[in-house]
C-alpha cells in the first residue's frame, strides 16, 4: 500500500516555553515527552500514535521535516528503490533516531524540503480509547484539535528562469510516492503552469500541498476540527489568548474547507481546518482554478487576497 497518511511535522521554534503554551492551550495538544536535546513531542487527542508534532529549539522558525507513515516496514525498501531510481539520494535512519519510532527513509523533495517515511511509531491510543468510546474527552483545552491534518509547502517558482518547483514536486510525489492530484491553480500566458497543487493519499482533499513563492519554506501546518462552529470557537480561543489571527473564519473555494489562519509565537503559521469538503478519490475529476479566480479560490467569501497570506512564511 505504501504511504497511508501524514505522520508528523518537525518545526523550529525560538521560545520553547511560549511555543508549548501555544500548542497546548490554543490547539489543545498534549505534551508526550521531551528528549535530552530539548525537543518536545506532542499529539492531538484523537491521534493514536505517540506524537504528531515535534518542536525543536532554534534561533529561527520554519520546517525541519515532514513525515508520512507507510503501511509496513518493507514499503521503505520498495520506496527507497523508487526514489533513488528517480535520481533522488536517500538515507536510512536507524530505529530510535526519533524516539519511539522505527527506521526512517530520509530524502529531499525537488523543492529542497526534507521528507521522511516510517512504518512504526509507538501506539498510545486516543484520549477516548477504542472500547465504547465517548465522542470527545472531558479534558479538552483550547480548540481541541482532533489531529494533524496536512501541511502546505512553499516552493520556488520563477518562470523567467524556467524554475517551477511546484510542478517538479507534484510530478515526483505522483510518480514515485503514488499521491494523486485533487486540485490545482494554473497560471501563465497559456494557463498551463502549475502554481499550486493539492494532493492526497487518503480520502481528504489534500494530505500535502505545494504553492509557488520566491523561495522554499513552510506556509502552514493544519489541524482538523469537526465543524464551522468549532472554527468559530477556535477564533474565540485565539482572541482570549491574544493569539495573532491572520485570516478570520472563512471558507476556501479550494477544498471547500472552513478555515482560520494564525501564528504560533515564533511565526510559524497554523490553520484550523473543518469539513472534509469532498471525498477525494483517484477517479474524481481534478478541480482546476485559473488566475482570474485566485481570490475566490483561496478566500471564497470575499474573493480578495490577504497580502500577508502569500508574502509571509517561514
Amino acid at each position: 500500500m505504501g504511504i497511508m497518511r501524514i505522520g508528523h511535522v518537525s518545526i523550529k521554534v525560538m521560545d520553547m516555553a511560549a511555543a508549548l503554551k501555544h500548542y497546548e492551550n490554543v490547539l489543545g495538544m498534549k505534551k508526550m515527552m521531551e528528549d535530552k536535546h530539548g525537543n518536545v513531542y506532542l499529539k492531538c487527542w484523537d491521534e493514536w500514535d505517540k506524537y504528531s508534532l515535534i518542536l525543536t529549539p532554534s534561533d529561527q522558525a520554519g520546517l525541519n521535516h515532514v513525515a508520512y507513515k507507510v503501511e509496513k516496514d518493507s514499503d521503505l525498501d520498495d520506496l527507497q528503490k523508487k526514489v533513488e531510481a528517480y535520481g533522488v539520494a536517500t538515507t536510512i535512519l536507524e530505529e530510535g533516531t526519533l524516539p519511539s519510532t522505527g527506521r526512517l527513509l530520509q530524502f529531499n523533495l525537488p523543492s529542497g524540503h526534507e521528507m521522511r517515511l516510517y512504518a512504526m511509531k509507538e501506539y498510545v491510543g486516543t484520549e477516548v480509547g477504542t472500547n465504547n468510546p465517548d465522542p470527545w474527552p472531558d479534558n479538552l483545552k483550547g480548540a481541541g484539535a482532533h489531529w494533524l491534518d496536512h501541511c502546505l509547502l512553499m516552493c520556488e517558482m520563477n518562470p523567467e528562469t524556467g524554475v517551477n518547483k511546484v510542478a517538479e514536486n507534484t510530478k515526483f510525489v505522483i510518480e514515485v510516492l503514488d499521491f494523486f492530484l485533487t486540485e490545482q491553480f494554473l497560471v501563465g500566458p497559456n494557463g498551463d503552469m502549475q502554481a499550486a497543487t493539492f494532493l492526497a493519499r487518503t480520502t481528504m482533499p489534500h494530505d500535502i500541498a505545494f504553492v509557488a513563492g520566491p523561495r522554499m519554506g513552510l506556509h502552514h501546518i493544519a489541524f482538523f476540527l469537526d465543524s464551522w462552529h468549532d472554527i468559530l470557537k477556535s477564533a474565540d480561543v485565539m482572541a482570549k489568548t491574544k493569539t495573532k489571527i491572520e485570516v478570520a473564519p472563512t471558507r476556501h473555494g479550494i477544498t471547500r474547507g472552513e478555515t482560520i489562519y494564525f501564528f504560533d509565537p515564533s511565526g510559524n503559521r497554523n490553520e484550523t481546518f473543518a469539513g472534509l469538503g469532498y471525498l477525494a478519490q483517484r477517479d474524481r475529476p481534478v478541480t482546476t482554478w485559473d488566475e482570474s479566480h485566485l481570490g475566490s479560490g483561496i478566500f471564497y467569501h470575499t474573493g480578495e487576497m490577504v497580502p500577508s497570506f502569500t508574502e509571509v512564511y517561514t
